[in-house]
């Protein structure tokens, strides 16, 4: 699921560039709250056990001073009453993907994530969420993650999508 649709040098585009990059997490609180108020009104409150975002590397984290994900999770999570879990943890630091191919991001994060043993997974159904789906490498090898680690069934819900997607 994807709340806005993104496009090069559009509004989405902008947001996004302003939630990441310009210190302005207020951005992906008020996207999930907004993107949060639309699944309740359509019966999406009782779908899934926990919200689960995917994590920067700490330190990206420690510089950005926040998970643009996580503030996104946190918003949808008041609004459906589904608490947030951190259950995945990014185990090696990346480069960013936005100049890469589909199979160069696939290979960029295959060994990646892991699931923290602090938040077990067995049994729960997840929403997934991430800022942007492009080709969805991040998204696909965090869910074979949760799966593989026993996740009954895993949604994914972001913030934009490229028009392929």
């Amino acid at each position: 699921m994807s709340f806005l649709r993104f496009s090069k040098k559009g509004s989405s585009q902008s947001l996004l560039h302003q939630l990441k990059y310009k210190n302005k997490p207020e951005i992906g609180v008020e996207l999930g709250r907004l993107y949060g108020n639309i699944l309740r009104e359509n019966g999406f409150t009782h779908n899934w056990d926990q919200i689960t975002p995917v994590p920067l590397h700490p330190l990206k984290q420690k510089k950005r001073g926040y998970n643009q994900s996580e503030q996104f999770a946190s918003a949808l999570s008041e609004s459906l009453g589904t608490p947030v879990a951190l259950s995945l943890v990014r185990l090696q630091f990346t480069e960013t993907q936005t100049k890469k191919s589909r199979m160069e991001r696939i290979e960029n994060v295959a060994e990646v994530f892991d699931v923290d043993p602090n938040f077990p997974v067995r049994g729960k159904k997840i929403l997934l969420v991430d800022d942007v789906m492009t080709t969805g490498a991040t998204l696909i090898t965090c869910a074979n993650i949760l799966l593989e680690k026993g996740s009954d069934m895993v949604d994914l819900a972001v913030i934009a999508a490229g028009k392929n997607q």
